[in-house]
């Protein structure tokens, strides 16, 4: 199902190797907005390596995070192999939860690290990286989630469409200066960069 993706017409795919702490955002472009946007700044910021697939507009097939292949892609699976640890910045949208970041993935002590920057530059949201408080479908912790297919694993980090520049509001910000997920980006870029390698 990847592989179909990818010879798409339309769908560009992406990598850039830098550090060994990566971005991901394999659900970018007219799928889940803006994820690709924040992964590729934040690791340009970083100095970080970035692997991201953005569709075109009108195109809007969701290949599940664990059916997300790097024998498919020669691009991700380089990428894989040259990261240590990733974080892969998704979007979701759920009632009431409209200022929740969702920090799921195998690697807790990296989830908890950059919650603590995404905390300290984004008060207005709210951090969850207690997986308890992560709706099951959202933790990424599937072994065959990309997430987690680095050396030494991940976090998925789940923006609710406002941070990530989409919903309901954003019309509001055009024009006037800095978005609102430029926080976001140098928060994920700080916490990129003071990573113990």
């Amino acid at each position: 199902m990847f592989d179909e993706l990818l010879a798409t017409p339309g769908v560009h795919e992406s990598v850039v190797l830098r550090s060994s702490f990566g971005f991901l955002a394999f659900h970018g472009g007219s799928l889940e907005r803006g994820t690709d946007v924040v992964a590729e700044a934040a690791a340009a910021a970083a100095g970080a390596s970035c692997y991201a697939v953005r569709l075109p507009e009108g195109l809007r097939w969701h290949v599940p995070s664990k059916l997300v292949d790097p024998t498919h892609s020669a691009a991700l699976a380089g990428f894989l192999d040259h990261v240590d640890v990733v974080v892969a910045v998704h979007g979701y949208g759920r009632a009431g939860r409209w200022t929740d970041l969702l920090l799921g993935g195998s690697n807790r002590p990296l989830a908890g690290h950059v919650g603590g920057h995404l905390r300290r530059a984004l008060p207005g949201y709210r951090v969850v990286d207690d997986l308890d408080d992560v709706p099951v479908e959202l933790r990424g912790l599937h072994p065959d989630n990309p997430v987690n297919r680095a050396r030494g694993g991940g976090v998925q980090l789940e923006l609710p469409p406002r941070v990530r520049g989409s919903g309901p509001g954003w019309a509001r910000h055009l024009g006037r200066g800095v978005p609102p997920w430029c926080g976001l980006v140098d928060a994920l870029a700080t916490a990129a960069r003071s990573w113990p390698r």
